[in-house]
């Protein structure tokens, strides 16, 4: 399996408009919408795809839950996370954790999107770690 990449993470949201407006001002990215039900933000190196209910009728029936996530953080690398904190601190009510240095070398945010996926912004600090992202 030496050329299999991971390329995308889908979300399943029950309200697509307000879910890529916030990710929209998360990141400082524009969505790319492709149709009413599906949108992407696109960094260098993945793509976060957000689809609503409706695009489930593809896949079969009671194959996801929108707002049901309990086991997956979406994390990004960003340049400095004390920065973006200060910007997402009024974006929403849900801050998990403000920045603070985890003890394998990333300061780390953690917040909450509004279907309530938790999302990391972290900044390698480190020597170890900003190494392993050189």
């Amino acid at each position: 399996m030496k050329n299999m990449n991971l390329v995308s993470l889908r979300i399943i949201t029950a309200d697509i408009k307000r879910l890529v407006q916030f990710l929209e001002k998360a990141t400082n990215l524009p969505a790319r919408w492709a149709t009413d039900d599906f949108a992407e933000i696109v960094t260098s190196s993945f793509t976060l795809a957000i689809g609503s209910t409706r695009t489930l009728s593809f896949f079969g029936e009671n194959i996801a839950q929108p707002a049901n996530n309990k086991s997956v953080i979406i994390e990004f690398r960003v340049e400095n996370v004390d920065d973006d904190y200060e910007r997402i601190k009024d974006l929403t009510r849900e801050i998990v954790q403000k920045p603070t240095t985890m003890p394998w070398g990333n300061r780390s945010l953690l917040f909450r999107d509004p279907d309530g996926n938790l999302i990391n912004f972290f900044t390698p600090v480190s020597p170890e770690a900003i190494k392993k992202f050189a």
